[in-house]
């Protein structure tokens, strides 16, 4: 059990034994955690001077969004915005959504995939994910850089076992050597693959290359042709933001999709990042698996499977925002206004690029490898990741999160160009300090 779970136990205990027993088991084991949550709280409070730990884009002081969404809310009508959504979603949005999703991803044609079901964010779709396909006991595979929600989720809530593997290899890529031995290894003892591929990745901001999204899918392959069940979830979270040539420009699901009668495979993506609308909780969930049955019948059962679960849970998404996505999808002058927002968010990667090449900063870390997304991380080599970041904070005011002993995440999304060489300067200067 979490320590943070323990904790509130006594709390509630000593405060009122009768409801420590009301808990049911899971209640014991659920926390809320502390990490990066609790360090942006920090940083919003102190970081006067920049603050890279939130995990939205802004511009200036506020939140970066698309005008057309702003000229779409003033534009619903009463029965766009009160009445009850359909459980699945609204259907105009899914089909909009579903004609987005294949001329992005053009791998697409051709292959069956099940019509987008709306979500609540892409964290209800890995909700969603954990009722339908996971069960206690299960292994999750898990780069070791990770978003932290996926334990929760999946190892508190539905108690699976996550097994986790070295991200980056010795040259900066991908560790196909180390995925392909936990997937092999969950292949042997259950039977059963269930992974998430997470690009562009969070924290990491690397995105797959072509040649390593095939290996990726010849590795679960392997798996389905020696008896495996796999389920390869997609985490597309940030997807489109990809900022240099390395970076497969589509989804690592057009590989997998109608791949392996034995792979089902599962995308998660939503305009929360995409479309810059992180509170409007618009998300998407859909499926392809390969094999010669009716595949129509077999997506339809699933999508009637995953609407009982949104029933069971939720009832249905909100349809104010469903209706906010649509319409703005629909402007004329939709594409080139996310045109105009990516080539800021691209901007400002290459400025963090090209600050680090500076030799100066050799001595004090070495940037992960990056090419998409919102973040990027440093190792520090000679002093502790966490009393940097309080250093940071109280000092000079700046944000930053640390994520383990030696790793720090920079949120570049939040950040002006002009910001970011004093930004690296002034955690130099931090690092400078703590060594003395």
């Amino acid at each position: 059990m979490n320590p943070l779970a323990k904790e509130l136990n006594e709390i509630i205990k000593k405060e009122n034994p009768y409801v420590f027993d009301m808990l049911s088991e899971l209640g014991k084991e659920l926390f809320f955690p502390k990490g990066i949550l609790t360090q942006t709280a920090e940083a919003k409070e102190k970081a006067n001077r920049h603050d890279a730990t939130i995990g939205i884009a802004k511009e200036g002081p506020e939140a970066m969004y698309l005008e057309c969404f702003m000229q779409s809310i003033k534009n619903l009508g009463v029965d766009e915005i009160f009445p009850y959504a359909p459980t699945t979603g609204r259907p105009e949005l899914r089909r909009a959504w579903f004609q987005e999703m294949t001329k992005k991803n053009p791998g697409l044609q051709g292959k069956v995939v099940s019509l987008p079901i709306v979500t609540s964010g892409l964290t209800h779709g890995l909700g969603l994910v954990g009722d339908l396909f996971v069960d206690p006991g299960d292994i999750v595979i898990l780069p070791d850089k990770n978003w932290g929600n996926y334990k929760m989720m999946l190892s508190t809530c539905r108690k699976a076992l996550i097994n986790q593997y070295t991200f980056f290899n010795g040259n900066g890529g991908f560790n196909l050597e180390a995925f392909q031995a936990e997937v092999e290894k969950a292949a042997s003892e259950k039977g059963k693959v269930i992974t998430i591929l997470n690009f562009p990745n969070n924290p990491t901001g690397y995105s797959l290359t072509e040649k390593e999204s095939l290996a990726v899918r010849d590795i679960l392959v392997n798996a389905a042709n020696g008896g495996a069940n796999v389920i390869a979830v997609v985490d597309d979270a940030y997807f489109g933001l990809f900022y240099d040539d390395s970076a497969m420009k589509e989804s690592v699901f057009v590989h997998l999709a109608d791949s392996h009668q034995r792979i089902l495979a599962i995308k998660l993506d939503g305009a929360t990042k995409e479309d810059y609308v992180w509170g409007f909780r618009v998300g998407f969930i859909s499926y392809s698996v390969g094999g010669t049955g009716d595949r129509d019948i077999l997506l339809n059962a699933l999508e009637k499977k995953t609407g009982g679960a949104i029933r069971a849970q939720i009832s249905n998404c909100p349809l104010i925002s469903q209706s906010i996505v649509l319409k703005a999808m629909s402007l004329p002058d939709y594409n080139e206004q996310k045109r105009e927002k990516y080539e800021i968010m691209k901007a400002r990667a290459q400025k963090v690029k090209q600050v680090l090449s500076d030799e100066k900063y050799n001595s004090a870390w070495e940037p992960y490898p990056f090419n998409s997304g919102y973040f990027m991380c440093l190792r520090l080599k000679e002093v502790d990741a966490e009393e940097l970041r309080k250093h940071l904070l109280d000092k000079y005011g700046v944000g930053v999160i640390a994520l383990d002993e030696s790793d720090v995440r920079i949120a570049f999304s939040c950040l002006e160009v002009e910001d970011i060489d004093d930004l690296f300067d002034t955690m130099l200067q931090a690092v400078k300090d703590l060594e003395s």
